[in-house]
């Protein structure tokens, strides 16, 4: 579809809602395993699967049934791209810079530091060319791509001492995802991958300094702001990371059309409700952090323009040398430079004035 075929089918989203079955064509029922990067713990981001197979199933009328597991049940969290191009599984929810290792072009899928917000994000992948380009990087993986989701800007993480300055990263053991690790290493942070199970206990421990995860809602599940009451903003590495549904070219292009339009308007109902459920909860889990002694910092400048310029080279270097992240980057930057031109006159305006407001 085009893009605006695409927004188009967003209307379906007030069908999918009633639960009324549109007309579809004589097809033998088929079944889509749906499988997560996301534990079901983080309610939000694999609720965002349930909510997409909910709603499938529902306009379908049985032409269609979407199952959804947890990493683990059918394969590994981090397996899902080997799965769904290999068609071991026909879908699958993640976050697309997990998979940095296989393409760095995978990151800017999902966010890069000093990269999008959640709106540019948006904008990009439904008028812009960000659909478009990723469908033609992810042909190389038998893979078909829907935007899926956004957390909006998350925070910097949860630091055992305070970092005051650029020079207080030195050394520093900071467990973060994979690819910011390349912008920050220069800086002198020794990058962590941990599996999220032994985060609590090595930030407890000490074998860790800092940890980032994503939000107020999820951290304060996870436990965090018991060893460590420094809450550190913003997470500039993850200015407005998207979720990305993967679905395996074969099962996409077996469907027929009324189907394929379903799990288009699906998708794209998930994709508002996770940034909108989280939008939610996060002032009200802020709150209570807040009152459990958590103390509130922001990232000095000097450690912001340390990481930006850090980022710079890095997608310079990419740049000479990767031509699907060449490709995509130049694309991405223009469209991020010129929306930031048109975001800090009205809506910096006006947040920056009702920020300022004893609410």
């Amino acid at each position: 579809m085009e893009r605006r075929s695409f927004v188009k089918g967003a209307g379906m989203a007030g069908i999918l809602a009633t639960g009324v079955a549109p007309a579809v064509h004589a097809q033998q029922a088929v079944r889509w395993r749906l499988t997560s990067s996301f534990p079901k713990s983080l309610d939000t981001l694999y609720g965002g699967a349930e909510l997409f197979a909910k709603n499938v199933n529902a306009a379908a009328g049985g032409k269609l049934n979407v199952t959804v597991h947890q990493p683990g049940e059918l394969v590994p969290a981090f397996g899902v791209v080997d799965a769904v191009q290999q068609g071991t599984v026909e879908a699958a929810t993640t976050a697309a810079y997990y998979f940095f290792g296989k393409d760095d072009t995978f990151a800017l899928d999902c966010a890069v530091p000093f990269g999008m917000n959640s709106r540019q994000m948006t904008a990009w992948y439904t008028w812009g060319n960000g659909r478009k380009l990723f469908r033609e990087f992810y042909r190389q993986y038998d893979i078909v791509n829907f935007a899926f989701g956004n957390t909006g800007a998350q925070m910097g993480g949860w630091f055992r001492k305070e970092i005051k300055s650029a020079a207080d990263l030195k050394g520093l053991k900071f467990r973060m995802g994979g690819f910011v690790g390349k912008v920050l290493e220069p800086l002198g942070v020794v990058p962590q991958n941990i599996p999220p199970g032994e985060v609590y206990q090595g930030l407890e421990k000490g074998t860790l300094d800092a940890v980032e995860f994503v939000n107020p809602y999820d951290d304060l599940k996870l436990g965090f702001y018991k060893v460590a009451k420094n809450y550190y903003y913003p997470g500039f590495w993850e200015g407005g990371p998207q979720i990305t549904l993967y679905v395996n070219v074969k099962a996409w292009e077996a469907l027929s059309p009324e189907l394929q339009a379903i799990v288009e308007s699906a998708a794209f109902a998930s994709h508002v409700s996770v940034q909108a459920h989280y939008d939610t909860v996060n002032p009200i889990a802020l709150k209570e952090l807040i009152a459990n002694g958590v103390k509130l910092h922001r990232f000095d400048k000097s450690i912001l323009d340390a990481a930006y310029k850090s980022a710079l080279q890095l997608y310079s270097d990419l740049s000479n040398k990767n031509p699907n992240w060449k490709k995509i980057w130049t694309d991405y930057e223009q469209f991020r430079n010129q929306s930031i031109a048109w975001f800090r006159f009205n809506e910096a305006g006006f947040n920056s004035y009702m920020e300022s407001l004893k609410l």
